[in-house]
């Protein structure tokens, strides 16, 4: 088993500033919250609802369109790995924290996770919110000391061969995880082939749903 860490923080990475401006925004929100719900004007337990169906289902569309493209088009596929930003950017998809991003593409033999160990950057252009989680210091922590326990927290078994390589995202490079293309999807459009794609699977602590996964998670 080969379990591999790169870490890009070069010089200039500001992961201080990004972070005072995450938490800055996330106190206003958090305010603006309470005086909602005090009012009435908000129901917490709607709130949530939303913020979950954002970070999970509406958000994470814009990535699956990428990846979709990607293992259906040779050519974009190809202009996402020289240049990520670009080829985002050329499907319409573009924002504050989404300016440098790069590709990460798993395959047989090798697995990439993502992971911001200083704060919670995250491409929220092709991802939407980050989950509670990834910003947790314990997912901060052992994603770089265990990644193998991490995936197996989520679910996930790879072959004891296959290299596990964390990066480490910050203010100035973002990540976006091209998981492998199921098996049996041959001739799929790609509004199909989004289906597959989950958040989890575009961070690296999950796999894109195979046919008789999607089934599932549909029934």
């Amino acid at each position: 088993m080969s379990q591999h860490h790169d870490h890009h923080h070069g010089a200039g990475h500001d992961h201080a500033h990004d972070h005072s401006h995450l938490s800055d925004t996330e106190a206003r929100v958090r305010a603006l919250e309470s005086v909602l719900t005090e009012k009435g004007y908000v129901d917490p337990a709607a709130l949530d609802e939303l913020i979950e169906t954002y970070e999970t289902k509406v958000g994470p569309r814009n990535g699956a369109h990428v990846v979709a493209k990607a293992w259906s088009d040779p050519a974009f596929r190809e202009r996402l790995m020289t240049n990520a930003s670009e080829a985002i950017h050329s499907l319409g998809y573009t924002g504050r924290q989404g300016e440098h991003m790069v590709a990460l593409e798993n395959t047989p033999t090798l697995h990439n996770m993502v992971v911001c160990t200083l704060c919670s950057c995250y491409p929220w252009p092709v991802l939407g919110l980050p989950p509670v989680w990834y910003k947790s210091a314990p997912y901060r922590s052992k994603a770089v000391r265990d990644p193998r326990g991490v995936l197996s927290d989520f679910g996930v078994s790879l072959p004891e061969g296959t290299e596990i390589r964390v990066w480490d995202s910050t203010a100035e490079i973002r990540y976006l995880v091209i998981p492998m293309r199921p098996e049996g999807t041959e001739g799929w459009s790609e509004e199909q082939l989004m289906k597959l794609v989950t958040r989890d699977s575009m961070i690296g602590t999950g796999l894109a749903l195979s046919p008789a996964g999607l089934q599932e998670a549909a029934e």
